[in-house]
């Protein structure tokens, strides 16, 4: 439980010093594992930045540090702090993800309006089209297949573009650049530079579009926005920018991970096919069960001193949350490392908590169980082609996923 009070352990703690190092296929981070245990409010030293931050890992404390008013994201800008990668993924200067209310509450509102249920319902019959069409280029290919080459790479980019506003068939010129947006290899610096600049101006272009063709898609409503002065032309490109990103690279890793989930879960697997209305409450365990990154992301700047479980965070200092752990946090799933379709209980946080909860939530569901749901009635004899062990995961990535998926039927 989280304890709002006055410290009952000293707070100078030995500062961990945290590499990230790529690990094996879906495997849990013991480092992780060993904070959610023995030290759920740890400080630590990630590989770029200065200086240490405070690291929670348990489910309660997360949900209190995401969602208190205490703890801005908008005091992390300019600021040294130790971090996962040179540079910040997102710009620091327009757009959601470095701001806090009343702003944020105000770009928020802009955005929410295009991620409805309705918005979702008009959007999934692009999205089946989409997976039947990159199935049938699959299946005539033969196996084996790459099903990330065919699927879980191409699907999500060509979704989000279409929920952007691009032309359904317009999406390869889009796709490249979310993977360099999401990197964190050494020459990161250079790509991230270009991919930044080159999905700018694809942005901007079709923001024009939108000035002068009027529609009820994401550039459509941001278009909106701008023109009537409710946010600026920068915030707008920053907020389609940050879409793009989360609903391409994400989503094409995370979905990947599920497939690889269940294709070595095969009782799982054959369940599903048994009983297709189990689908979404399967989709959210599997949003549960998958380590869907590496390290943490965007960190807090406590604005005034707090107590989480008894350790004094000052004023000024660095939080990061992890989300991955409190996902594996016995206290609130029992038995966690175990895939279980039928848990009940409290929610995962894989879309995070409090005001920056994503709001591509509500997408992202919907990508996976299309994903899902077409491979399985497609090819009811897939099988992974090789050994698991011989899957190939992405190596340097802030976001984990297999870079590639052989598959047979």
């Amino acid at each position: 439980m989280t304890l709002d009070s006055a410290p009952s352990v000293p707070d100078d703690l030995p500062v961990r010093a945290w590499p990230v190092n790529d690990l094996p296929a879906l495997d849990p981070d013991p480092f992780l594992d060993e904070l959610l245990r023995d030290e759920p409010v740890a400080r630590i030293a990630l590989p770029h930045g200065s200086g240490c931050a405070w690291l929670v890992t348990r489910y309660e404390d997360v949900r209190f540090v995401t969602s208190d008013p205490r703890f801005s994201r908008e005091e992390v800008v300019g600021r040294p702090v130790t971090s996962m990668a040179p540079q910040a993924v997102a710009s620091q200067t327009a757009g959601l993800q470095y701001i806090d209310p009343p702003r944020h509450t105000r770009l928020r509102r802009v955005v929410a309006r295009a991620f409805t249920a309705r918005s979702m319902n008009r959007l999934r019959p692009v999205a089946e089209r989409t997976a039947r069409r990159m199935l049938d280029g699959m299946e005539q290919a033969g196996p084996p297949a790459d099903l990330m080459e065919h699927l879980h790479t191409p699907f999500p980019i060509a979704v989000v573009c279409a929920f952007l506003g691009a032309d359904e068939e317009d999406w390869h010129r889009w796709a490249g650049n979310s993977e360099a947006l999401l990197s964190k290899a050494a020459d990161r610096g250079e790509r991230l530079l270009e991919a930044r600049a080159v999905t700018r101006g694809q942005i901007v272009e079709l923001l024009r579009r939108r000035r002068e063709e009027p529609r009820e898609d994401l550039a459509g409503v941001l278009a909106r926005a701008a023109a009537t002065g409710e946010i600026t032309d920068d915030e707008a490109i920053s907020l389609a920018m940050a879409v793009y990103v989360s609903g391409g690279h994400a989503v094409r890793n995370n979905s990947g991970s599920m497939m690889y989930t269940l294709l070595t879960h095969p009782d799982h697997t054959e369940r599903l096919r048994r009983e297709p209305d189990l689908l979404p409450r399967a989709v959210e365990e599997l949003f549960r069960f998958v380590p869907h990154r590496n390290g943490v992301g965007i960190p807090r700047i406590a604005t005034e001193d707090v107590v989480v479980r008894g350790r004094l965070i000052r004023k000024g200092e660095a939080v990061y949350n992890a989300y991955v752990a409190a996902n594996r946090d016995p206290e609130v799933f029992p038995e966690p490392d175990v895939l279980d379709f039928d848990r009940d209980g409290a929610g995962h946080v894989a879309f995070g908590h409090g005001p920056h909860f994503c709001l591509a939530a509500l997408m992202a569901r919907m990508e996976a169980e299309v994903m899902i749901r077409a491979v399985l009635d497609r090819f009811p004899g897939l099988r992974l082609a090789v050994a698991p062990e011989e899957v190939e995961f992405q190596r340097e990535g802030l976001i984990r996923g297999p870079r590639s998926l052989p598959v047979a039927w």
